[in-house]
């Protein structure tokens, strides 16, 4: 019952376990969400997939295969530096809680 009033009272955070879940998330939710979405719009609307197999032919065409291969490995990079920003930022806002935490465990609170 305690844990409840203190729940209630905002002297106990469920933020750790929220911040968990929000950042998994955006690390695995919101690139596959964003490829599933871009297939759906490619099979829902011809327009966008026309315009889709056209950029495609027209980028292989004016661009050489070294070239293509760079811009993935680049895109790859991108990623990876954007998922570890993103668990930074998690893991500061994670160590700011624990840190509250401990000072209020010092203060008597």
């Amino acid at each position: 019952m305690q844990t409840f009033i203190d729940f209630l009272n905002f002297r106990f955070f469920i933020s750790p376990y929220v911040l968990v879940i929000c950042y998994y998330i955006g690390a695995l939710g919101v690139p596959i969400g964003s490829w599933l979405l871009a297939l759906w719009i490619k099979r829902k609307y011809s327009l966008a997939s026309n315009i889709y197999d056209l950029s495609k032919t027209t980028f292989i065409k004016i661009t050489r295969t070294k070239d293509r291969i760079l811009l993935y490995i680049l895109f790859i990079v991108f990623f990876i530096c954007m998922e570890v920003m993103w668990r930074m930022m998690f893991e500061f806002i994670i160590a700011y809680l624990q840190m509250r935490e401990a000072l209020m465990e010092l203060t008597g609170h």
